[in-house]
């Protein structure tokens, strides 16, 4: 019997110093998807953010840590909504509470296109030591680590 909620599931994201945020956003879309769409951004698109690992490091990143999972396309994006305005297969898309409102706007233009909306599944943020969300910038700023655990600064 198959427990999993939806055929195709999209999440995306720039994924830059693969934190236990990313993680947890990625492991939801493994838990109620058959197929998962796992968009990056591009460098282009993506370098929009400042100083982060190149596309292909950050999708052999993803590769690497679902290297046990099967079912999973990474693909690079180009732009907010990627192939989920043209996909009609696509029933679920995953997203941080900060990016709900990009998954808002994108099934505002697929209702325009006469597609059916997205169920949208937001994910909470993982906090670090100190009840801030663990982000990727604050990481490559050295506040903290993957984990959300304190650098102790020598």
């Amino acid at each position: 019997m198959n427990s999993k909620t939806y055929d195709k599931v999209a999440v995306g994201g720039t994924f830059d110093k693969f934190h236990d945020g990313h993680k947890k956003l990625l492991e939801t879309a493994f838990e109620i998807g058959n197929r998962i769409e796992i968009g990056v951004t591009s460098d282009e698109f993506g370098g929009l953010k400042g100083d982060i690992d190149s596309c292909e490091e950050r999708m052999s990143n993803l590769k690497s840590f679902f290297a046990d999972k099967s079912d999973f396309e990474v693909i690079p994006l180009n732009d907010p909504y990627g192939t989920t305005i043209f996909d009609s297969d696509f029933e679920a898309i995953v997203v941080s509470e900060e990016t709900e409102p990009t998954a808002i706007e994108i099934n505002n233009i697929r209702v325009s296109k006469g597609m059916d909306p997205l169920d949208i599944v937001v994910v909470s943020f993982v906090l670090a030591y100190d009840g801030t969300p663990i982000s990727s910038t604050r990481i490559r700023r050295g506040e903290i680590n993957q984990k959300g655990d304190v650098i102790e600064k020598s």
